[in-house]
């Protein structure tokens, strides 16, 4: 009987210790994960504005210049999703209540 307490007690604590690796490397691939999608959200966001704006990056002042729109840009991206928090905040997000008695007439 002491040996099938052991037995448990054991197995208990292997599978403890493969949860936390486990949770350890999912932790670490969703933070590489992040960087990636960050890392590529950069790049796409940077060669859309200066597509759009027509700023040649193989000078200095291009990149200063191109530094200033790109940054332009995302702070008024963050201003936009200010507005829209804000905004969905303040709304009445209770719904109409009815009452069931004036829907049958």
């Amino acid at each position: 009987m002491a040996i099938g307490v052991t037995l448990i007690v054991v197995g208990i604590l292997i599978i403890a210790v493969w949860i936390i690796i486990e949770t350890k490397r999912l932790r670490h691939k969703a933070f590489a994960m992040f960087l990636i999608a960050l890392i590529i959200f950069t790049y796409f966001s940077f060669t859309l504005v200066m597509k759009k704006h027509d700023v040649d990056l193989s000078s200095s002042s291009g990149l200063v210049e191109g530094g200033k729109l790109y940054f332009s840009w995302l702070g008024a991206i963050f201003g936009n999703f200010k507005t829209i928090t804000s905004n969905a905040v303040k709304m009445d997000w209770s719904g109409e209540e009815t009452n069931s008695s004036e829907e049958a007439t």
